[in-house]
Order: structure tokens, then C-alpha cells, then sequence
């Protein structure tokens, strides 16, 4: 049951039609979408870490040649037209170095893994476990630890070749406030993926 085999059975049914799909893992509601060989999906985390509503996304590169995925490339416009771009990894990790503490980045893992590792799992080629692993091997103090965990649980630009996957937290600066219901878009290899998304009531303020 592994989420990289959804993501390539989805990529395979998605070459045929564009439709997104919705389903339910490890206590998370998901919906994927694939256009020629690309697989993007995502779920909206229950939880507020500082003042940003997060979200777990997963994508997989079932096509021929490369293709760049970045967090800035997600947008989610609300149903009311305002408009709110996802924040770069490198501002993220910036911020919870410099305002976050222990606990947020705890809380923050917590929750990614107990939908990362639920029901279905993913095994990315290149995703949060192996930046996890490899961040956390060249850091010894505590403060340094949140900050290298807090790294690798971002979703980073990555150039996906075939076969590739890769998966990460994406940051949606919201001053606090849930997402609520709207439009979410992402970008990637010339295709425009859309998702409806409804009000999630986020967790508070960590």
C-alpha cells in the first residue's frame, strides 16, 4: 500500500483523462490530479504554525523529461477573490529559525508524519525522509535540530526527472486564519492544476 504506487496508477489513469480524485490516509483528506504523466496531490494538515496554514503535497513525475516543482508555483484564491501565494522554503525555514520554537517544529513533524506515514505511504525518491535523514546526521545541538528538521519538511524546488517523486510541507502565509474555502492552483511543466478545497478549521495557534 504504497502512496508512490497510487501516485503511478493515478499518473497512468491520468494520461487517459484529467479528473481529480479524492480519497482519505492517515486521518487526512487527499485529492490528486495528474495531466500528462504528472501527478500532484495534496491534503490541508490540521494544524496553524505560526501565522501559516499548511499543507502536505506529494508529486510524482510518471512523463519523459524533467520537470521543476517549486512552492511558490501553489496559489489559493479564496472564494470572496483574495489571492495568496505559497511562501519559498529558504523564507519558511528563515522564519521558524529565527520566531519558532522546539515545540513548533515538533508539533509541525508530528502531524506531516502521522499523514505521511498513515494508511498509505510514500516512499519519494527524494522527498522529507531522505532530506530528514541527511539534515539531521550534521547537526548535534537542539536549537540547530528544529532548524534542520524544519528544513527538510519543506517542500523544495526540485527538478523531477522521470520516475522521480518528491514530497514536503507547503507554507501559506494567512496571518493565522484557516485558508477556507476557495481554489487551490499550482503550475508545473506548462500544465495548470486546480483543486476545489473546503473550509478545514485549522488548529490553533501553535
Amino acid at each position: 500500500m504504497l502512496l508512490r504506487a497510487v501516485l503511478l496508477l493515478f499518473a497512468v489513469a491520468g494520461i487517459v483523462a484529467a479528473q481529480v480524485i479524492e480519497f482519505e490516509s492517515g486521518g487526512l483528506k487527499y485529492q490528486t490530479l495528474s495531466k500528462n504523466g504528472l501527478t500532484v496531490m495534496f491534503a490541508h494538515l490540521p494544524i496553524q504554525v505560526r501565522e501559516y496554514s499548511v499543507l502536505q503535497v506529494a508529486a510524482s513525475n510518471g512523463a519523459t523529461i524533467p520537470c521543476m516543482v517549486r512552492p511558490e508555483d501553489f496559489v489559493f484564491t479564496r472564494d470572496d477573490g483574495f489571492a495568496v501565494r505559497a511562501s519559498s522554503a529558504e523564507s519558511v525555514v528563515g522564519e521558524l529559525l529565527n520566531k519558532a520554537g522546539r515545540n513548533d517544529v515538533v508539533k509541525l513533524t508530528s502531524t506531516y508524519e502521522m499523514g505521511l506515514y498513515g494508511t498509505v505511504r510514500f516512499r519519494s525518491t527524494n522527498g522529507y525522509e531522505q532530506r530528514r535523514r541527511s539534515a539531521l546526521a550534521e547537526v548535534a545541538s537542539t536549537k540547530l535540530k528544529a532548524a534542520a528538521a524544519a528544513s527538510a519538511i519543506a517542500f523544495v524546488e526540485t527538478r523531477l526527472k522521470p520516475g522521480e517523486s518528491t514530497d514536503g510541507a507547503v507554507f501559506f502565509p494567512t496571518l493565522g486564519r484557516p485558508l477556507g474555502a476557495g481554489k487551490l492552483r499550482f503550475t508545473a511543466g506548462g500544465q495548470l492544476f486546480e483543486f476545489d478545497v473546503d473550509p478545514i478549521s485549522d488548529g490553533p495557534d501553535r
